[in-house]
């Protein structure tokens, strides 16, 4: 053979190998044409509106550049939302991760009634938001409500704009304490025992173990939940929307900037300004999103 001659050799595919390429993508086929359908078609979409205002009577589309970003940047309702959703999220994220944690870690403990108690505390994840809303809001009734009742109190925690916000944040909390909590025990059981079996010879306390332990090889798992909560937390709408009556007085300082863009969007028939809300808040979430990618650096631990 000369020298520099390279010899090429094609291989025939063979038919299980077509085959398999086949149904490789016959599988992720519908995954991919619902991600394209229900997610990216929709972002470009709402990006392309937001630089539109819709026309007298609802019909046609005018082109009108940055105008709606120079409106949302400068309009005070859209920084008090965006100042509410923060306040929720203050509330809802921090404390339904450290009490699902407890009690995940309680949970993950050989008891009696364990799987009782398990379902117990998830079935506000599977109950319908229009019954929650309603029994929360009779908890919180001025007049006549259980927690008034209980503590002797007359507050109106829905209706005064100083803390209505935060009573919304405490249903929130409620609601999604036992899906954090299920993930918190799938993590836990992934934890090898032979730790906890070395630190007991070693005389170590629970608290001890708690923090030595437990929580750096959870580290992975928290770090997943504190992320989809703070995404979830930052786009809260439907608590909002069927807690507070549009006459509350509290409404502009509790709603989200969700809410905001549905009274834009579907209220007032403005869709140019409330895509905008929405591209801006997806702008929000990317960039905590990144520092928090950043961030898990220093604290996640991976096996």
């Amino acid at each position: 053979m000369a020298k520099g001659t390279e010899l090429k050799i094609k291989r025939k595919i063979t038919s299980r190998e077509k085959n398999e390429f086949l149904w490789g993508w016959a599988f992720i086929l519908p995954t991919m044409i619902g991600l394209i359908v229900l997610n990216i078609y929709p972002i470009i979409k709402t990006i392309y509106e937001s630089f539109f205002k819709t026309g007298d009577f609802g019909k046609g589309n005018i082109f009108i550049g940055l105008a709606n970003y120079q409106r949302v940047l400068t309009d005070p309702e859209v920084w008090q939302s965006l100042l509410n959703t923060f306040k929720y999220a203050i509330v809802e994220v921090p404390f339904s991760i450290i009490i699902a944690l407890v009690l995940a870690v309680l949970l993950n403990r050989k008891m009696k009634g364990r799987a009782a108690y398990r379902t117990i505390f998830f079935l506000p994840m599977v109950a319908a938001p229009a019954a929650i809303a309603m029994v929360w809001r009779w908890l919180f009734n001025s007049e006549f409500g259980l927690l008034n009742n209980v503590f002797g109190t007359n507050i109106n925690w829905i209706s005064n704009p100083n803390i209505a916000v935060y009573s919304i944040g405490v249903i929130g909390v409620w609601s999604i304490i036992g899906y954090n909590m299920v993930l918190f025990l799938s993590g836990l059981q992934e934890i090898p025992k032979d730790y906890y079996e070395a630190s007991n010879i070693d005389g170590a306390s629970g608290i001890y173990q708690f923090f030595h332990i437990t929580v750096p090889l959870l580290s992975p798992t928290i770090f997943f939940v504190t992320v989809t909560r703070v995404i979830g937390a930052l786009q809260v709408f439907d608590l909002i929307f069927m807690v507070m009556d549009r006459n509350n007085p509290a409404l502009s300082k509790t709603q989200s900037l969700v809410y905001l863009f549905y009274q834009y969007s579907f209220v007032q028939n403005n869709k140019g300004l409330g895509s905008t809300i929405v591209v801006v808040l997806l702008a929000i979430i990317m960039i905590i999103t990144v520092f928090q990618m950043k961030a898990q650096k220093k604290w996640v631990y991976y096996n």
